[in-house]
């Protein structure tokens, strides 16, 4: 099964609920969270035309992100139909990369947007607001207890989510080792997976996630093919 099938069937997959801050968030094993009380769905690290921007510095990729991550992000919208979305940074690979974003892409993006309040949060790879696509962009934005950023806080900060890490965990045992796309939380704040199909991803016990989470309560919500597991971070494996 290569990845793409394999995320696609991840979209059918059954949610966990978790709290976050004292707020009601669903992790749904697309790899988008959803907060039901705010009518919210989240996502984060889309790097749209990631290909686009390669091909720009002579490196070549296939071709077909932006479309693939495009359809997996519309099976997320109709399953949970929100009214709200946040998208936390780095939705464009790089900063020209919604100006150059090809028609078909463009008008399918428009049409996920539509009829929604969508919020673009500044990312590193995208600081700008995305040319001509609407929506609003900010820095952060507040719902109830919880705070939407790009970049994790390096300090505490109760009911934040953030993104940027592309967290992933590996889980070792009788000669296996699998490693997997994760949301990383210990209840206080969270860390989302990237969303995009030709992201990688670095461990939850790499030093970039050290002091963000309390240890003793910290849990990798690890998106397997057709559930999600939750894993103590006690549990997991280097690499």
């Amino acid at each position: 099964m290569n990845a793409l099938s394999r995320r696609r069937r991840q979209s059918e997959g059954e949610t966990v609920d978790v709290q976050v801050n004292g707020e009601a968030v669903t992790c749904d094993p697309t790899g988008v969270i959803v907060c039901p009380e705010h009518d919210l769905l989240v996502v984060s690290d889309l790097h749209l035309e990631k290909g686009a921007a390669f091909a720009r510095r002579g490196m070549m990729l296939p071709p077909y992100d932006t479309a693939a991550t495009l359809a997996l992000l519309g099976a997320a919208l109709a399953r949970h139909a929100p009214r709200r979305v946040v998208a936390l940074g780095d939705s464009f690979h790089d900063r020209a990369g919604a100006g150059l974003m090809p028609a078909p892409y463009r008008e399918a993006l428009a049409g996920l947007m539509a009829g929604r309040d969508w919020i673009w949060i500044a990312g590193n790879h995208d600081p700008e607001p995305p040319a001509g696509l609407g929506g609003e962009t900010m820095t952060e934005v507040a719902f109830g207890g919880l705070t939407l950023r790009h970049e994790p806080s390096p300090h505490p900060r109760a009911g934040e989510i953030a993104g940027h890490l592309h967290p992933v965990a590996r889980v070792s045992g009788n000669g296996r080792s699998v490693r997997g796309a994760c949301f990383a939380s210990d209840g206080t704040r969270m860390v989302m997976p990237s969303f995009g199909v030709t992201t990688g991803g670095l461990n939850v016990l790499d030093r970039a996630f050290d002091g963000l989470f309390d240890l003793r309560a910290a849990r990798a919500h690890v998106i397997g093919l057709t559930r999600i597991y939750t894993i103590a971070f006690r549990s997991l494996s280097r690499g």
